[in-house]
């Protein structure tokens, strides 16, 4: 237990903890998750304030559900603190249950992923999981010409999704079904947003005029290596040059060692979908 009157955020105790279930967030010394605490107590030595005790009681079995209810309450930064925490110990299980428990709470998932520096500073690589409890209402048109056409929801369900941008490690890739769109395609076709995208995680590039192709593959086969992915879906529109689109995925997969039979969908010129190929 922690005394969060007395706790200064020194850290002194945080390297006597090789757990890792201690980390100093928002200028305290919190414990992160007790599930990989010995409560051996090697951290209360080295507390020069005596905030730190250890507390003997009967042990009941480690329940996410629980954690995540006092977790939450700490805050943002603590959060994603123990996120990171359960998935850098191979947690999967628990990484769930913890996403699980936002999603029904309504609590963005926090990125867990340090975005590259660029020299502008553009926020636009940041890694978010856009989380949608229920679809938004449509809005009526409120401009002035007398129209009735409501707005259409959207079902992205993350941002960045331009593969130049995109972090391999980014959380939102774990479990997930791909859509590897051409950029045309979005424009193209009218059923892009339900028949294509609704419940899949976007990447976006252009085969023809995109410069470093070859670091596409190296990202592509990277978000393989590192996620399980539960399928894959390539979306090109039907001219030539768009046949990149599913030469970047196929040397992706091969490189990765990949079984994953991705499934091609070829939209026309005119808007048409023309079929589905395997």
């Amino acid at each position: 237990e922690i005394d969060l009157d007395k706790c200064n955020g020194c850290g002194d105790c945080i390297p006597n903890c090789p757990e890792g279930a201690l980390q100093i967030i928002d200028g305290k010394a919190r414990l992160i998750s007790d599930l990989f605490c010995d409560g051996l107590g090697a951290c209360i030595g080295t507390c020069p304030q005596g905030a730190i005790e250890t507390i003997e009681r009967e042990a009941e079995p480690y329940d996410e559900r629980k954690v995540m209810d006092n977790i939450i309450g700490q805050g943002e930064n603590t959060i994603k603190a123990h996120l990171k925490h359960l998935k850098d110990h191979n947690e999967a299980a628990f990484y769930k249950i913890a996403l699980d428990v936002l999603g029904e709470k309504g609590i963005a998932v926090p990125s867990l992923d340090e975005p590259e520096e660029l020299p502008c500073g553009c926020p636009g690589m940041l890694s978010k999981r856009l989380v949608r409890d229920t679809p938004p209402p449509a809005a009526a048109c409120d401009c002035d010409c007398d129209c009735d056409t409501p707005d259409t929801p959207s079902t992205l369900e993350q941002w960045p999704i331009q593969l130049k941008l995109l972090s391999p490690s980014a959380s939102y890739f774990d479990n997930a079904d791909l859509l590897v769109s051409a950029d045309c395609v979005a424009h193209a076709f009218g059923g892009f947003q339900t028949q294509l995208l609704a419940g899949k995680i976007l990447i976006v590039f252009c085969p023809k005029l995109d410069d470093g192709l070859e670091e596409y593959v190296e990202k592509l086969t990277e978000i393989l290596k590192q996620h399980t992915i539960n399928s894959i879906t390539i979306a090109r529109m039907e001219v030539p040059c768009c046949g990149g689109t599913v030469s970047i995925v196929e040397e992706a997969l091969q490189r990765a060692g990949s079984e994953i039979k991705p499934q091609t969908v070829v939209i026309g010129i005119d808007g048409t979908k023309q079929g589905d190929r395997s």
